[in-house]
This record gives C-alpha cells, structure tokens and sequence, in this order.
C-alpha cells in the first residue's frame, strides 16, 4: 500500500509539468500552428529515475527547508557563473585522452577512502578488492592513469564514512544541502568530514610533504568530478527540482547502504 502511494505520488510530480503545459495550451488557428513548440529540457528528469525503484517522495525529514533552498539557490549561481566556467575551460583546452587519464588518477588515489570504508564495515572482499584495484592501477596503470584492474574484473567499491555509519544503523538525520557540495543529511555530513580528515592526514597526500600537491589534487579532483557530472540546475523541466533532487539524493543513499 505504501510502495503504490510513493509510485502514485511520483508518477504526479513527473507528470504535472506536463499537465501545467497542457492546460496553459492555447487553442491552435492558423496563427499560433506556425509557432515552434519549446525545446525539450535539456537534462530531462528521465535521465535520473529508474522505472523499477521505489523513491521516496513524502519521508524526507527536512526542517531546515528554507535554509535548504536558499543555499541551493546559491549553489545554482555558483556553478553557472563560477564552477561551470571553469569546468568548461578545462573541457575546452583539456583532449578526451587527457580528460580519461585524469579520472582514472583521481579514481585511484580516492581508493584510499574506499579501502577504509570497507575495511571498517568488515567487508574483507570490499577491503580486498580495493587494495588490489590500487595496487594494480598503480603499477600496470603508471600511476593510476590507466584502469587495467576493471579489464581484469576488479570492479570498484564504492563506499565513504556516510555509508560506514548507515551501515551501523545511523539514521540519515535531517535533509541538508551543503553550500557547494550539494544535497547531504546530517550523517553523510558527518560522515564526509571523516573521510575528508582521514584522507588528508594518512591518505596519499599525506604521503607526500609537499602541501601544495595536496592542494592541487583537490582543484584536480573537484573539477574531474564536475565534468563527469551531467546534471545543471533548473534544466531539468520540473518545477518541482528542489524536490525531485531531494528525493533521487536520499533514495540513492538507501540504496547504496543497503547494498
């Protein structure tokens, strides 16, 4: 009963853009038929929801909402007239070749944080895996620019701090959405801080005293992530983003702790 609520109640936060356009419809004369119809949203919300997962649209627990859409209206300007240029130049001046060696690096020093994580939740394959992912990328991939350990079945384990604490039964805590970084909760806040400690005083860059590496692996890192990313905001055609994020951000966590 309550798995067809949630699909009900999806299905008329996808459908009313279409049924708002509908009604605002004119009647078609001569006249308004030689007018082009509008574009289609170019990231359209298709491209988000999969058809065989049960989403959660009604049981976010979000007090802190109108601080929350502040700061994702801030995010907004953010990125289109900061990150996003930057992102940009970088696609621009940056060949496809050069842009896959540098996400393979930034997959291969992020393993650092996989490996804790998994060792932490007692997950010896996870644990196990990861280390020869790193250990073979390292080597046979030259300093992780290349990823002959996913040729070789070694599929990556994701896993950060957030997951680590869900796993251990940690509640997510309220909706929140970080300035820059983009939706969280309390726990993966939380748990993000963690992961961001251990990997700068034992991960790679601590491995290296040279400060300024660290640092420009941050840049690197940050921008590799937002390239890779295909989401903008406001273009995904419903004027219910704030929510349909909220909702696509905590069922994916769901899921990935339960896995």
């Amino acid at each position: 009963m309550i798995n067809n609520i949630r699909y009900q109640a999806l299905s008329l936060l996808l459908l009313f853009p279409m049924l708002l356009a509908g009604c605002a419809q004119p009647a078609l004369t001569e006249q308004t038929a030689k007018i082009e119809p509008p574009m289609a949203p170019m990231y359209p919300i298709n491209e988000y929801v999969k058809p065989d997962v049960v989403y959660v649209v009604d049981d976010v627990y979000d007090p802190l909402e109108g601080f929350n859409r502040s700061m994702y209206t801030f995010n907004y300007y953010f990125d289109k007239y900061l990150f996003l240029p930057v992102v940009n130049g970088y696609e621009f001046i940056t060949p496809n070749y050069v842009e896959d060696r540098v996400s393979c690096f930034v997959d291969n020093i992020l393993e650092f944080n996989n490996f804790i994580n998994n060792f932490f939740q007692l997950d010896p394959k996870g644990t196990g895996i990861t280390l020869l992912r790193f250990v073979v990328n390292s080597t046979v991939g030259i300093g992780g620019f290349w990823n002959p350990a996913t040729d070789m079945g070694l599929l990556r384990q994701t896993e950060n701090f957030g997951q680590t604490l869900g796993h251990y039964g940690v509640g997510n805590g309220p909706y929140l959405v970080l300035p820059v970084l983009g939706p969280s909760n309390l726990r993966d806040t939380a748990g993000f801080g963690v992961d961001l400690l251990a990997f700068g005083y034992y991960g790679p860059p601590a491995w290296i005293s040279e400060t300024a590496w660290g640092w420009s692996f941050v840049g690197v890192a940050a921008i590799d992530r937002r390239h890779r990313q295909s989401f903008r905001y406001y273009q995904s055609g419903s004027p219910f983003e704030y929510e349909m994020i909220r909702m696509l951000y905590t069922t994916k966590r769901e899921i990935e702790i339960s896995e």
